[in-house]
């Protein structure tokens, strides 16, 4: 495996486990069993670079794995139900949410530089659209479709962070009830 490819597998789960701040370069190379001097040759800005770098592949996996959710049912409603039932089963299972772990790291962005600030902005957005796109196909107008779609994103990270503390799926359970009674058209 390309040693930059590795790094960034290895480095992703211990940033969406402890954190950026919580996660240092010794601990990285460690992990990693690359020197020093690999780690810099790979990342030569340093953790930051490698942070926006996981983040836009987290990025790519989340929205793939969305959109393709979302292809397989023909309603926002079956579609976010679906998506749901993943997120609450892989609470279940693992003690964590395994595909959008993306919100530890975004706890930390009052902190981070512009950059990771703008990487974390990118896939919200992107998630925003992938809503809205099937919100307007379930006839909500494009307005509506925006603000259901902020608050479907507000509401199932805040969901994840509360499953986390709380070390229960339950939060995901009631945001999938209370989010099928917004979608009913």
């Amino acid at each position: 495996m390309d040693t930059r490819l590795q790094i960034i597998e290895i480095s992703t789960p211990l940033f969406q486990q402890k954190g950026y701040k919580g996660v240092g370069v010794t601990e990285i190379i460690k992990a990693c069993n690359i020197s020093k001097g690999s780690f810099y040759h790979h990342f030569p800005n340093g953790k930051e670079e490698l942070l926006i770098t996981c983040l836009k592949s987290i990025d790519e996996t989340i929205t793939t794995h969305m959109i393709d959710i979302f292809k397989q049912y023909p309603t926002t409603q079956e579609a976010t139900q679906a998506m749901i039932d993943i997120l609450v089963n892989d609470f279940e299972q693992a003690g964590r949410v395994v595909v959008s772990t993306f919100t530890s790291l975004v706890s930390e962005i009052g902190s981070l530089s512009e950059p990771v600030r703008i990487a974390c902005s990118d896939l919200y957005m992107k998630m925003q659209k992938i809503y809205c796109t099937k919100l307007e196909a379930d006839g909500f107008t494009k307005e509506t479709a925006n603000s259901i779609a902020l608050m479907m994103i507000a509401s199932i990270e805040g969901a994840i962070m509360l499953c986390l503390t709380q070390k229960s799926s339950d939060p995901l359970k009631v945001i999938s009830c209370e989010l099928l009674k917004v979608l009913k058209k």
